[in-house]
């Protein structure tokens, strides 16, 4: 479904990601990992289109997209839930909703999606009307993923979706990213906790200062000696 050819990524004159190569499958979870500056977050905002590459290739069902502008790739099913949720905080839950479905296919099927949003989030619904800006921590995630769901993406990528949120919730992030896998999107997510990550993850990648250095199934790389050391703390 994705496919990241040998792509290089610089910030200014600081280049961030090395010769990265990478692909995603339809129907998986594929976590990436590493630590903070890695160029986790950085990899992902290239994917959807914020950034460029100055080389390499982004395929995405096979089309090129790594020139494409953002908001096409949206209509093209790629979704980005970014990091520290972004919401409109001005407006409410519902109007936040409606900013994912603006056009074509996602605009006409909108009361359904939302229906199927608030259905994973109840009590979304039950604050569909309340100022996003006054929510919890958690409840601000929920719309936040609401939000990118949407959009009807083929694949929905996560940038720390359990960021600042308590253990208790974070396990009810990963229960609905899984759920939303079953029900037919594919996801790739980059996140701190690295053991929730692999837990939920078919396949994850290890990015150490720009470049990739591991890739196995998550189970796998869950065992291994030098992620439980550098990553889990084991």
């Amino acid at each position: 479904m994705l496919e990241i050819r040998g792509i290089d990524v610089s910030y200014g004159d600081t280049q961030v990601i090395r010769d990265l190569s990478l692909e995603v499958r339809k129907g998986e979870v594929v976590a990436l990992i590493g630590a903070n500056g890695a160029g986790k977050s950085t990899t992902l905002k290239t994917i959807s289109g914020l950034l460029r590459a100055r080389k390499g290739e982004i395929l995405f069902e096979g089309t090129p997209v790594h020139k494409a502008e953002a908001y096409k790739l949206i209509g093209m099913g790629l979704s980005l839930c970014p990091e520290a949720r972004r919401l409109f905080v001005e407006m409410t839950v519902d109007e936040n909703l409606d900013m994912g479905s603006l056009k074509g296919e996602a605009k006409r099927q909108r009361q359904r999606t939302k229906e199927a949003v608030f259905g994973l989030f109840p009590r979304l619904k039950e604050r569909r009307r309340q100022i996003a800006g006054t929510l919890s921590g958690g409840e601000q995630q929920m719309a936040a993923i609401g939000r990118g769901l949407m959009s009807l993406p083929k694949l929905l990528m996560f940038d720390e979706p359990s960021l600042g949120l308590a253990p208790i919730l974070v396990r009810e992030i990963f229960d609905i990213i899984k759920k939303i896998r079953e029900d037919g999107t594919t996801v790739l997510i980059v996140e701190q906790n690295v053991k929730q990550s692999l837990a939920a993850a078919d396949r994850a990648y290890v990015l150490e200062t720009g470049r990739l250095v591991m890739q196995g199934t998550g189970e796998a790389l869950l065992s291994n000696e030098h992620v439980r050391t550098a990553y889990l703390g084991v």
